[in-house]
Parts: structure tokens; sequence; C-alpha cells
């Protein structure tokens, strides 16, 4: 039996035992009598593993405070998810233990069922609305980034270019708001049409000012260009990422299905954008 591997086990537990300990306290409520039940189930673990090594371990005192962080920030699910997910690591080392530690199967159960416990006990506002932010994204990701690369082709001044984004991605978001609330409205799921139509319209507005700031900070609209769509690439890659975590879905093929629908939307565009500037003969 390898003693450091039952170390990194106890590690793992104790940090864990607190994160929960300190997410209970702050979230409270049902949720938190939850979360103090699984840190308790935690510590267990953790002086279950001290049997055999005979040895007291200490937290990851910068992992305790990356989680706390994360959950501030991205939200209770996001940190919970991603704690669990990299916990599905050690339960795979757990399976190699069990014949020389019988009681590895039990903390190998209990650690599948935190899972289970945790997906009942999650109710976050964000994640009732994800469907909405999701829309605004896409579409801000897709129909600006497409409209940029057209009009930097046809009129080639990165401040007219950046002055169009704006008005076309401000007008499009309270559009796109608008048809969110009256969608919403017509259904029956429970959720408020008002801050599904502000999700979305939030979420739009800030992916059109990311996309448009390159072109009053540049002067060539090729470099401008060139960083818009990095931060369209960098706006799904984190938000995929997010998707993939809290949805449970395949991290790879979300982000690429949504790069090559943006990418190929802005290539689309770049080529109309080129076409209509030689057709039309329009000079600036």
């Amino acid at each position: 039996m390898d003693i450091q591997i039952i170390q990194g086990f106890q590690k793992n537990e104790i940090t864990e035992h607190i994160v929960y300990q300190r997410l209970a306290q702050r979230v409270g409520g049902k949720n938190g009598e939850v979360l103090k039940r699984i840190s308790k189930d935690e510590l267990r673990h953790y002086n279950e593993w001290m049997k055999h090594t005979q040895t007291e371990v200490k937290p990851n005192r910068l992992l305790v405070l990356f989680y706390l962080v994360i959950a501030r920030i991205l939200g209770l699910t996001f940190a919970i998810k991603l704690m669990e997910r990299n916990e599905e690591k050690a339960e795979r080392l757990y399976a190699e233990v069990v014949e020389e530690i019988p009681a590895a199967e039990e903390i190998m159960k209990e650690e599948m069922e935190h899972e289970g416990l945790l997906v009942a006990m999650i109710d976050e506002e964000i994640l009732e609305y994800t469907g909405s932010v999701v829309l605004g994204l896409n579409d801000a990701l897709v129909e600006l980034t497409g409209a940029l690369a057209g009009l930097t082709f046809a009129l080639q001044n990165t401040r007219l270019v950046g002055l169009a984004g704006f008005i076309t991605g401000v007008s499009a978001s309270f559009s796109m708001a608008a048809s969110e609330y009256l969608s919403t409205k017509s259904e029956v799921d429970g959720k408020d049409p008002l801050k599904a139509s502000l999700y979305t319209g939030i979420a739009y507005v800030l992916t059109v000012l990311l996309l448009i700031v390159p072109y009053f900070v540049f002067s060539s609209y090729y470099v401008a260009l060139s960083v818009a769509i990095f931060d369209a690439l960098l706006v799904i890659l984190i938000f995929t990422f997010f998707i993939s975590i809290v949805k449970e879905l395949s991290f790879r093929r979300t982000w690429a299905e949504m790069v090559l629908i943006s990418l190929g939307v802005t290539v689309v565009s770049f080529v109309i954008g080129w076409a209509a500037r030689m057709v039309l003969k329009v000079e600036f």
C-alpha cells in the first residue's frame, strides 16, 4: 500500500471539508444544511484514512481559497461541480486500494452520493436563465462578429466600423431582449420574462462592447478585426468552460460548435463586404 497515495486522499478530504464548511456558512438555509452534512462526511473520511497513515495532513489552503473565490465570482454551482469533477480522479484511485482497505469502497459510495445531493440542492437564479444568457452571447458573437468583418473591409476605417458596430449592436440587443421577453411570457415554465430579457440584453451588450473596443484602440482595421476575433474566441472559451461544468456537457464539442459557427459567419461576411466594395465602387 502506497502511504503517499493515502495521504493524498487525506489532503483532498480535509481540503474539501473546509470548502464545504465555509460554503455552508455563506449559503445558509436548506442548501447550507446539506453542505454541512457533506462537510462532516468529508471530515469522517479524512479520519478514516488517518487510521492507516497515522499521520495528520494539512489542507491545501490555496485550493480552499480558489474554490471560495470561484464560488463568489461564478456561483456556488460552478465551484461545487468543478470540485466534484476533480474528485472523480480520486474515485478511480479508491478502486485501486479497495482490496487492502475495505473502507475505501464505502467512502467511494458516499462521494458518489454527494454529487447527487449537490445536484438536487442547487437552486441558483443564473442557472434558471442560462438559456437567456446563451441566447444573448450567441447572437452577439455570431451577428456582430460577422457584421464587423463585413464592415471592416467595406469601410476600411476603424472609427466608422466601431461606430457602426456600436449602433448595430445596441439596437440588436434591445431587439433580442424584447424578443426574449415575449418568448418567455408565452411559456409556462415559471421564469420571469423581465429577468429573462435583462439577462439576454446584458449578455448581448457586454459582448458588443468587448468586440468593438479594438476599433477605437487600433488604427489598423486588420489589427482591430484580428483583436475582435480573438476577443470573440476568448468569450466562447470562457463561457463554454462554464457551461460544460455546470451542465456537464462535452467542452470540446460545445466549444468547436460555437467557434465554427462564429468564424464561419465571420468569413462569409468578410467576403460579402469585399464583394460589396468592389461591385459598388464605394470609397471613403
